[in-house]
Formats: structure tokens, sequence, C-alpha cells
């Protein structure tokens, strides 16, 4: 009843969203800015008095990261609702990118955050398939369209141009986060070496801006009748089947493997 007497004050809501996985345009499971634009939406509508955004990611795409951080960011402007995001198990690389979209940063005593670098992986089997007799053919126009090619030796101009691309996106990352945490960073400790920080230490360098967790912090700062709206991930029903099911095992195995770098 007390919503439709215009004289009493309605408690106050904050919008809960979950953000968990590894960060990537497409796969069962994985945050991009397509999959969590509705959800975002919903969470910055009604006029809440805060979005806590409950963040546990390994990274992934950087252009995935930087379109959500970006969306958290506009929406956040546009509306004239904080933002806070509460770290659980890690936020790291792209999932840091995410993190630093946030007014504020909270985290666990145990939760990891920073690996604010650019990696690139991949496998060479030259000499599995020269041992087997098998020729690799191929023909390309233009003389870099064959770069890294796995099924070749490496190439030290590829090598070369591959470290000049991960340098360019290692500075847009840096950029960012120096854009959005600023003077809270200290200047002591190198944070962009894709090192790892660990609660209370990731609060004394800067990349985290409190310890604690999302309900008694929202209940201290918006007193204890705050009201939570949860908005969740939404997950298949069923499992698929085919080919769609094979993607979404080798999905699930590559983001255990993010998460396995950080001892989770």
């Amino acid at each position: 009843m007390k919503r439709w007497i215009p004289f009493l004050k309605s408690d106050p809501v904050v919008s809960v969203l979950r953000l968990q996985g590894s960060i990537a345009v497409s796969g069962r499971g994985s945050l991009s800015d397509r999959s969590v634009a509705p959800l975002l939406d919903k969470a910055f509508s009604g006029k809440p008095a805060a979005v806590a955004i409950e963040l546990n990611s390994p990274g992934g795409s950087p252009v995935q990261s930087s379109l959500i951080g970006a969306r958290i960011r506009r929406l956040a402007d546009e509306k004239e609702i904080p933002v806070i995001v509460f770290v659980e198990d890690v936020a790291a690389s792209g999932g840091y990118w995410i993190a630093s979209a946030a007014d504020e940063i909270w985290a666990d005593p145990s939760s990891i955050l920073g690996s604010i670098g650019v990696i690139s992986a991949g496998f060479g089997v030259h000499d599995l398939l020269s041992r087997h007799g098998i020729e690799r053919r191929v023909h390309t126009a233009g003389k870099s369209k064959s770069m890294m090619d796995p099924f070749r030796p490496e190439k030290e101009e590829d090598i070369t141009r591959l470290r000049g691309l991960l340098e360019q996106l290692h500075d847009t990352f840096i950029d960012q986060i120096k854009t959005r945490r600023g003077a809270k960073l200290t200047t002591e400790t190198d944070l962009f070496t894709g090192d790892i920080w660990v609660g209370q230490k990731a609060l004394e360098v800067g990349l985290a801006d409190h310890i604690g967790h999302l309900e008694p912090a929202m209940k201290a700062r918006f007193g204890k009748k705050v009201k939570f709206r949860r908005i969740a991930q939404r997950k298949p029903l069923l499992p698929r089947i085919g080919l769609q099911a094979a993607r979404g095992v080798l999905s699930e195995i590559e983001e255990r493997a993010e998460f396995a770098r950080y001892g989770l």
C-alpha cells in the first residue's frame, strides 16, 4: 500500500545483477555485450538507489570487455545511478576491465583482482605433421595473411608483428584503468605487468575501494529496509544436442581453463 500513498517514502531498492563467466562473443554461459545488454537495461530500470554487480570473471575478449564496460558506464551516467561492483572469486584481465567501469569496487579478503595485461596463446603442430608425412599446402595473397599459422614453424617477423598488436591492446587496457581509477592507483608498484593481487593487497594498491560483501554494505549505506531486486543470467532449460552440445562442452572447458589460471 505504501507505494500508492504519495506522501509516504518507499524503501530504497538496489538492483543486483550477477555476471559470471569468461568474456567472449559467443558460447553458452559466456559474457558478451549482446548477452548482458537486456540484463543491464532491466537493472537500471525503475530508478533504483544503486546497481550492484556481483562479478566473477577471469576475463576474455578485450572488445567484449570494453563494450560491456562502456555500456555500464553509459547507463550509469545517463540515469545518474551509482554502480557498485562486488568481486567474488576473481575479476581479472577483462573481468577487471568490467569492474573498472563501476563507481566503487568491493572485494572479499580472498578475491583475486588485476591481471592487467594481454595474452595470446596457441599450439605449433608442424613437427607432428612432418613426422606423419603430412604436407601442409597454403596459398595466400598478402604476405601477412597466414601469420602465426600453427601448422608452420614460427617466423620472427610474425612474432614481432603479434607483439606489436598485443602492445596496442595493452596500452588501451592501461588507459582504461588509469582513466577510471585515476589517483586511487598506487605509484609505488607497477600494476600493469599482468600480475594479480588478493583482497587487502588489492585495496592497498588501489585496485579495490573496500573489503566487504554486498548485502551488509548496501544495508549500511541505504538502511536496513533496503530491498534487493535480483537479476540473473538465464541458462538454457534443456541441454543442447549435436554440434551445439559439443560447442557447449568446449566452451565450458575453455572457461574452466581460464578460472584455473588463478587457482580456481
